[in-house]
């Protein structure tokens, strides 16, 4: 059995009756969350774009813009809704081998979910294949040290997800994750450069790019398309290329009776709108500046002036990805300043 056919086998077997209440609760926590976290960036002139863009595509019957009356294709809402739930860098986030924001996930199964007339369990049930999905590939393989993006597994989890969402058969399960890699994670291929140096308006649409093209993978696939295979084990194949040797461990629910827990009980709610290893750091100077309120009263202007020097004790990754480029010290850009542990 390949990969593919795995993951096609238990998307199709898992049910909603089988989620732990658990599971269930953390989806509907991570749901709103992702709202929150899109109600904040609404006017981003990034989300803006997006919206724009797919206001381009309107349809009668499609999947809603957020906090518009506008319905377009979900594939487009997908892109416009993810870049809003990802601007602030508030969303959910999992830490393995390879990071990620598991939520981005979210509102793309929820455009294809209103689209399709699917019902909020079936919803629910997607999410946390997806999360699922995501989690486990990661879990797997590092991608960032090869130059490669997280985001390459997008098109894997929301694909995978989409396929819940449209009661996909096994075989045509199978091809939405074929067309996914293609449309998204190969001919696509998602670069690390979007979080090096300066980092640009992307930064919030990577993930809503990947999920757009697995929401469009799993459309093609309903319809009878399929895709180039053994899309992760061929001789020209994701683990051949991308990935490297990828040992997929076993996924909640996989197994009938097994107490393998989900995924989504392992990610993190933010407290703040900052990249993850970015949150003590936010912390701790936040109490800093608490205890000289105490000892100095609200006027701390000329103690703030004699700082000379903070010195912060840190782990490899995170000085890696927010502490080491020049452009850190210096952020011209929102992407940067809250990716930057200066900052």
């Amino acid at each position: 059995m390949t990969i593919a056919e795995r993951l096609a086998q238990y998307a199709h077997s898992l049910r909603y009756q089988t989620l732990p209440p658990a599971v269930i609760h953390e989806v509907k926590r991570r749901v709103l969350d992702s709202i929150a976290c899109a109600y904040g960036a609404w006017s981003a002139e990034p989300c803006r774009i997006a919206r724009r863009m797919a206001s381009a595509s309107q349809l009668r019957e499609g999947a809603t813009l957020w906090g518009t009356r506008l319905r377009t294709t979900p594939d487009l809402a997908a892109f416009a809704n993810g870049a809003l739930v990802r601007y602030l860098d508030f969303n959910d986030t999992y830490l393995a081998q390879e990071p990620a924001h598991p939520s981005d996930n979210i509102a793309a199964v929820v455009a294809l979910g209103e689209a399709a007339h699917a019902s909020g369990r079936r919803v629910i049930q997607a999410i946390a294949v997806a999360y699922e999905l995501q989690c486990r590939l990661c879990d797997a393989a590092a991608l960032r040290p090869k130059g490669w993006d997280h985001v390459t597994y997008g098109p894997f989890s929301s694909a995978l997800g989409a396929a819940v969402v449209l009661r996909l058969s096994r075989a045509a399960t199978v091809q939405a994750i074929n067309l996914a890699i293609n449309l998204a994670g190969v001919a696509n291929i998602a670069l690390r450069q979007t979080r090096v140096g300066d980092l640009s308006m992307w930064k919030a649409c990577a993930f809503s790019n990947a999920a757009r093209n697995g929401v469009f993978a799993a459309r093609l696939a309903q319809l009878g398309m399929t895709g180039p295979a053994p899309i992760f084990e061929g001789e020209k194949g994701f683990m051949k290329l991308v990935s490297g040797p990828l040992a997929l461990p076993h996924l909640g629910g996989e197994q009938p009776n097994d107490e393998v827990p989900f995924k989504i009980l392992d990610t993190y709610i933010k407290h703040y709108p900052v990249e993850y290893h970015a949150q003590t750091a936010v912390e701790a100077a936040l109490l800093v500046r608490e205890e000289l309120l105490k000892d100095e009263g609200p006027d701390i202007d000329g103690v703030l002036k004699a700082i000379r020097k903070i010195e912060i004790g840190s782990y490899d990754v995170a000085i890696e990805i927010i502490g080491r480029d020049p452009e850190k010290w210096r952020p011209r850009t929102r992407e940067t300043a809250d990716h930057s542990f200066p900052y």
